[in-house]
């Protein structure tokens, strides 16, 4: 299995900027679908984006495309998500997740603990 360890959340003014990175240990991380979710308090949790095994292909959410950009590092075994334009409604604890296949539903294999990420107005 892999696991996998989010950093770089924390309070930013609407407008802000955040790059969230997912440092994976275990297996090949190269042999990973990667992703991105959020869960905001009462709501579930809900994809963010994801990125196919190479860097090759992403996928994003309505929500977010054009302000988030979903990449990966193979050589570091490092998935990042770099949020602009950030908006109060993009405040959430943020995981990345580890796949097989490109899904954008919340079933993934591995899980990170998660980053709280909040965005004052």
């Amino acid at each position: 299995q892999v696991q996998l360890v989010e950093s770089g959340g924390g309070l930013v003014q609407a407008g802000g900027s955040l790059r969230l990175s997912c440092a994976a240990s275990g297996r090949t991380f190269s042999n990973y679908i990667m992703g991105w979710f959020r869960q905001a308090p009462g709501k579930e949790r809900e994809f963010v984006a994801t990125i196919s095994w190479s860097g090759g292909s992403t996928y994003y959410a309505d929500s977010v495309k054009g302000r988030f950009t979903i990449s990966r590092d193979n050589a570091k075994n490092t998935l990042y998500l770099q949020m602009n334009s950030l908006k109060p409604e993009n405040t959430a604890v943020y995981y990345c997740a580890a796949h097989f296949t490109i899904v954008t539903t919340p079933t993934y294999l591995y899980w990170g603990q998660g980053t709280q990420v909040t965005v004052s107005s």
